[in-house]
Parts: C-alpha cells; sequence; structure tokens
C-alpha cells in the first residue's frame, strides 16, 4: 500500500469516526425537548460534546459557539452555523417524537431532520478542522430562536463572532446548495367600517371592504422576478371579523404572508402594497430579508464540482440576519420539516460529513 492509498484509508476511518459520534449526539439530541426558547438542555449537550474534545465554548442564553484552535485574525473566516430548536410536534405522530428510534436505514425523532442532522454534521466537519492550519478560521455556531425568527438566537451572538466572510446554514437541502432564500414579512391588516344592524341598510360592513384587498393580494403580480427565486409571493392565512350575527362589522382583521426575493428589499415591498390597499397595513419585522450567494462564489463552485444543484429555497431560514454571503445546505429534505414521524436517512448524515469537508478542502487548500 503506497502512502496515498493509505492516507485515503485513514481519511475513510475519520470519516466513519465523525459519522457515529454525529449520530450519536444527534439521538441524544432528540431525546431532550428543545422548543424555541427552551433550548437550555440541548444547549448543554453541545458544550459537553465541544468540552469532550477539548473544544473550548461560548454561550449566550442558549446560544453555543467555538473558535478554531489556530484562529488568526489576518485570515477569513468561515461561519458553519444550524439550529438546535425544534417546533412542537404535531397531532399527528404515530412514534414517540423524544425518542430516537432507528429504522429501516431512517431515525426517527422531533428536529431529526430540521435540523438535527444538518447541526451535528457541521459539528463534526468544524472538529474535523479544528486543529488544521489552513487559509481560513473557522467558527461553529449552534443557534437558538431559530425556528420563531427569535431575537435571542444568532442576532444575539453575531457581534460576538467577529468579521465573517461567509457561512454555511445547515437546513436540510439534500446537500444541494441553496444560493438564494426568500425573505418575510408578515403583514397585519384591518378594515375599518361603520357598525350597523344587519336588518336594515345601514353601516358599512368592513369585511366587504377587506374582500377587495385581499382580492389584490390574491391577484396583484410584482412586475420583477427573480431569476433564481421566481416571483414574490403574497397568502392570506387568517382573517376575523365581527361578535354576532345581527350586527354589520365595523372591523375586518386579516393577515398576509410575503414572501420576498432578492430583487426587492421589504421596505419596496411593503411600499407597493401600502400604495395598493385600502386597509391598514402593518409589518411585524422587517427583519427577515432575502438573502443570496454569487454561483460564482468560490464555496458554490466547489459544490457544484462535486455534483451538487443550485437552487432557490422559499423557506426562510438564519440567513435572513446575516449580513455576509452565506449558503444554505445540509442533509435531509425540507419537505420533511416540521411533519409527523420526522425522520432522516442516517446514510445522509455520513454523506453530508463527506460533501462538506470535500466541499471546504477544496478551497482551504486552494
Amino acid at each position: 500500500m503506497n502512502t496515498l492509498e493509505q492516507h485515503l484509508l485513514l481519511d475513510k476511518k475519520e470519516l466513519e469516526l465523525l459519522s457515529k459520534e454525529a449520530i450519536t449526539l444527534l439521538k441524544q439530541l432528540i431525546a431532550v425537548s428543545s422548543f424555541s426558547k427552551e433550548e437550555d438542555k440541548t444547549a448543554n449537550l453541545i458544550e459537553i460534546f465541544l468540552r469532550s474534545k477539548g473544544i473550548a465554548s461560548h454561550r449566550k442564553l442558549n446560544n453555543v459557539w467555538a473558535f478554531s484552535k489556530h484562529f488568526d485574525q489576518s485570515k477569513p473566516t468561515i461561519l458553519l452555523n444550524s439550529h438546535h430548536d425544534t417546533v412542537k410536534p404535531n397531532s399527528g405522530y404515530t412514534l414517540n417524537p423524544f425518542e430516537a428510534i432507528e429504522m429501516d436505514g431512517k431515525l426517527f425523532g422531533l428536529g431529526s431532520n430540521d435540523a438535527g442532522a444538518s447541526l451535528v454534521s457541521l459539528l463534526a466537519v468544524f472538529t474535523y478542522f479544528y486543529e488544521k492550519e489552513g487559509a481560513y478560521n473557522f467558527i461553529f455556531a449552534a443557534s437558538a430562536e431559530e425556528e420563531i425568527s427569535g431575537l435571542n438566537g444568532i442576532e444575539l451572538i453575531l457581534p460576538e463572532l467577529g468579521k465573517i466572510d461567509f457561512a454555511i446554514v445547515g437546513e436540510p437541502t439534500q446537500m444541494h446548495l441553496a444560493i438564494a432564500e426568500k425573505g418575510l414579512m408578515v403583514l397585519d391588516c384591518k378594515s375599518v367600517g361603520v357598525a350597523g344592524h344587519a336588518a336594515r341598510e345601514e353601516g358599512v360592513n368592513a369585511i366587504y371592504k377587506s374582500l377587495e384587498s385581499i382580492e389584490w393580494f390574491q391577484s396583484f403580480q410584482f412586475p420583477k422576478i427573480s431569476e433564481t427565486l421566481g416571483p414574490v409571493k403574497m397568502t392570506v392565512t387568517a382573517i376575523h371579523s365581527g361578535a354576532q350575527h345581527n350586527v354589520v362589522p365595523d372591523v375586518c382583521e386579516f393577515v398576509v404572508d410575503v414572501r420576498t426575493t432578492d430583487v426587492y428589499s421589504n421596505e419596496e415591498v411593503l411600499k407597493i402594497i401600502k400604495e395598493n390597499v385600502d386597509c391598514k397595513v402593518e409589518a411585524r419585522s422587517m427583519r427577515l430579508n432575502s438573502s443570496s450567494i454569487s454561483s460564482e462564489h468560490p464555496v458554490v463552485k466547489a459544490g457544484i464540482e462535486l455534483g451538487r444543484k443550485t437552487y432557490g429555497s422559499p423557506t426562510s431560514s438564519d440567513q435572513a440576519l446575516m449580513n455576509f454571503p452565506s449558503l444554505k445546505m445540509g442533509p435531509g429534505d425540507s419537505a420533511r420539516s416540521h411533519t409527523a414521524d420526522e425522520f432522516v436517512y442516517v446514510a445522509e448524515i455520513k454523506e453530508g460529513i463527506e460533501l462538506y469537508i470535500k466541499m471546504l478542502n477544496k478551497i482551504t487548500s486552494a
């Protein structure tokens, strides 16, 4: 056996060990409840894992992060980030959502797919690069409150991390390259009429006034369309009006989910909406903008060389809060997220770790 063959064999053994450790940690994380704002126990487990590797960690509330051993401020920095909070299990579960069940090549459990598999895979990648002195620094960050876009998640700790040159954000993408993702605005809308008795021709019905605006939200097409993400999408998702059957309602309130793209800022979209609807419109937040990374970025090109496809993601993530280039990529399938009996294939975790390392080796050794 020559030196190269020996090197490859050692790499294979190391990858097997990294995968085994990642799967073990994921099983531990599944067994502990980690709903958004209640992630303290999974944060503890991540700290314990880092400590077992001799890696010093930092923590702020339920966010945990660590720097590579030979961190050098003069070098560019790569952030490896995923979240460890979960949504609450829905009523369709037939398995215990807090029991990690491995069956037929699948690992079942709440958060296994979104985003536990990405989290443990990126943590494995961080430990792989931790002691290596290459062209880049690495930071690993396990963030909280991603599922609710909370204020005490990644946004809270970004100032603690220093200058980031780009990030890989772990979400289930089947290890393909989400080079853009839609932003999100949730709008609270209110139409105001005049109350009256339903038996007489009096009052101004706020529901009827709302219908005109709702029709606009359903039919309006924004003129600019993103090459990667397509059109801005607006969906009315809730409506409330009236107190009793014989009173013409004077207020009708409804909620609109708006998915913005990289060709409009959230501010631009909101301005267009307000100019076109006859109701009061308030955005709950303007923080979650669309994000994108150039297809010519070295990490994207490295992924393409490894046979991965690029696409635009319709769902939002912590990328929306990052003001530097970021790529969304991770093992698992977004279609399984938030579903009953959520699962990830064990092989997806192994493949994810290997692909991450191959991609990053291509750019860090360049």
